[in-house]
C-alpha cells in the first residue's frame, strides 16, 4: 500500500511549472474576506487531477474495510477508547502526512486530497476521523505551515510514520470562541518559558507526545501577547487531569491538560513571541475547510445503513423503499450530501489551484455540512424503524457522532 502511495505521490507532487496565483476576477471581487495562501502547500506542490484524487479514495476506502470495520467503530464508541494500534498502521499507509513535504516523509498533496481521507476514514468511524484530524491537520500541518526547518526535521517524521501522537491546545474552560481570554500564561526564563494554566477539550490530549499550545506572553497586550509552543508532554509538570466522558465523539480521546512550571524551551516556539493569534487563525480556515469533509463521511455513512436497509425491509409484502415518503427521504438525504460535498470539494480545490483561501467558505462549509448531517442521521433512524434505536444498528452512533 505504502509503495501505492508513493507511485501516487509522485504523479501529484511532481515539480510544479507554475507558481499558485490568484486569478485577476477573484482579486476584483469587493466585498469579500479571503486571503492569498500559495504558500500553503508542501515544496513541489502540483494540484491534483480528478483521476488522482478518485485513486486516492480508493486507496483509503480499501483501507478503512480492512483496518476501521464496524465492529471496531462500534467497540470504539462503547469503549470511550481510541485505538491507539491504529495510528502506525495510518502512517504506514501515508495518511499523517498528506500536507507535509515529502523530505520529511509526507505525501507532499494538498486540501482536496486531505478532506477525501479524512471523508473515508469519517464514513467508518466518525470518532476516529476526528482523531485523524486532529492529529494530521491541527498539528501536523500547523506544523508544516509555520515551524522552523529544526523543528520539522525533528517532530514531523515520528508525527507522520504514526510512531507519536499530536494535538492542538487553544481552548480553556472559559475562552472557547473567545481566545483572546486565555489566562495560561508563559513566563519568559533563561532559555525558554514556563508555562502554568489548564487548556480543556482537548481532542488526543490524553495520549499525545506532541502539543502546539498557546499561551499568553504578555497578557497586557491582548491578542498580541499570544504564542504558540511546541509541548512535549513528557515534560515536568505537564499532566491530564482528566479524561472527558463525551455524548458523542466517544472513541476519539478528549481531555482536560494541567501546565505546573512546564518548561519549553526558546526553541520550541512556533513562529514568533507574540505571534501566537496569527499562527492560530492562518491554521484556522484550513482546519474547519478538513473538518467539514467530516460530516461529509457521516451522511455516506448513513446513506450506506438505510438505503439496502429499506429494500431489504418489507412491510405489506414489498419493500418499504417502494414507498413514496422513504423515496422522498432517501432523496433528500442524498440531495444534503451532494450538496454539502459540492461546497467542501470546490472550497478545497479553490485552495489547490488558485491559493486562495475564503475565511466564509471554510466556515460556511463546515457550518452546513455539519448541519446536513444531523439531519440525515435522524433520518436514517425514522427509515430504520425500531432498530434505528437499538445499538445493534449504528444509526445511533451516527447521531451522535
Amino acid at each position: 500500500m505504502a509503495a501505492s502511495f508513493r507511485s501516487l505521490t509522485r504523479a501529484v507532487s511532481r515539480p510544479a511549472t507554475r507558481r499558485l496565483q490568484p486569478s485577476p476576477a477573484s482579486i476584483a471581487l469587493p466585498g469579500v474576506q479571503k486571503r492569498l495562501h500559495s504558500s500553503k502547500h508542501p515544496k513541489g506542490f502540483e494540484a491534483p487531477t480528478t483521476e488522482e484524487l478518485d485513486e486516492l479514495r480508493e486507496r483509503v476506502h480499501e483501507f478503512t474495510r480492512r483496518e476501521i470495520t464496524e465492529e471496531v467503530a462500534a467497540h470504539t464508541d462503547k469503549s470511550n477508547a481510541f485505538p491507539n494500534e491504529m495510528w502506525p498502521k495510518l502512517g504506514e499507509a501515508g495518511f499523517l502526512g498528506i500536507t507535509a513535504d515529502e523530505d520529511v516523509g509526507g505525501l507532499g498533496m494538498g486540501y482536496q486530497a486531505h478532506a477525501v481521507v479524512m471523508e473515508e476514514m469519517s464514513r467508518a468511524s466518525g470518532s476516529i476521523g476526528l482523531s485523524y484530524a486532529a492529529h494530521s491537520q491541527l498539528c501536523v500541518n500547523q506544523l508544516q505551515l509555520n515551524g522552523s526547518p529544526e523543528q520539522k526535521k525533528k517532530y514531523l517524521p515520528g508525527l507522520i510514520a504514526g510512531t507519536k501522537i499530536g494535538a492542538l491546545a487553544m481552548s480553556e474552560s472559559g475562552s472557547g470562541s473567545d481566545v483572546v481570554s486565555m489566562r495560561t500564561s508563559a513566563k519568559k526564563v533563561d532559555g525558554g518559558y514556563l508555562l502554568n494554566g489548564s487548556k480543556m477539550w482537548i481532542t488526543n490530549g490524553p495520549d499525545a507526545d506532541l502539543i502546539v499550545v498557546y499561551a499568553k506572553t504578555e497578557p497586557d497586550k491582548g491578542s498580541k501577547g499570544i504564542t504558540a509552543f511546541l509541548v512535549e508532554t513528557k515534560a515536568d509538570g505537564f499532566s491530564c487531569a482528566r479524561k472527558l466522558d463525551k455524548m458523542g465523539m466517544r472513541g476519539s480521546n478528549t481531555g482536560e491538560l494541567m501546565f505546573d512550571n512546564v518548561f519549553v524551551p526558546e526553541d520550541n516556539v512556533v513562529g514568533s513571541v507574540n505571534g501566537g493569534v496569527r499562527v492560530l487563525m492562518e491554521g484556522l480556515d484550513l482546519e474547519r475547510l478538513v473538518l467539514s469533509a467530516g460530516p461529509l463521511g457521516i451522511m455516506q455513512a448513513a446513506l450506506d445503513v438505510a438505503l439496502p436497509f429499506s429494500h431489504q425491509r418489507k412491510q405489506f409484502g414489498s419493500p418499504i423503499a417502494h414507498n413514496q415518503l422513504v423515496q422522498g427521504k432517501l432523496a433528500d438525504m442524498y440531495t444534503k450530501l451532494q450538496a454539502s460535498r459540492a461546497y467542501t470539494y470546490a472550497t478545497a480545490r479553490q485552495v489547490d489551484e488558485q491559493g486562495v483561501i475564503r475565511t466564509q467558505d471554510c466556515a460556511g462549509a463546515i457550518l452546513y455540512a455539519a448541519e446536513r448531517a444531523t439531519e440525515c442521521a435522524l433520518d436514517c433512524i425514522q427509515l430504520l424503524g425500531g432498530m434505528g434505536y437499538v445499538e445493534e444498528m449504528p444509526a445511533s452512533r451516527l447521531l451522535r457522532e
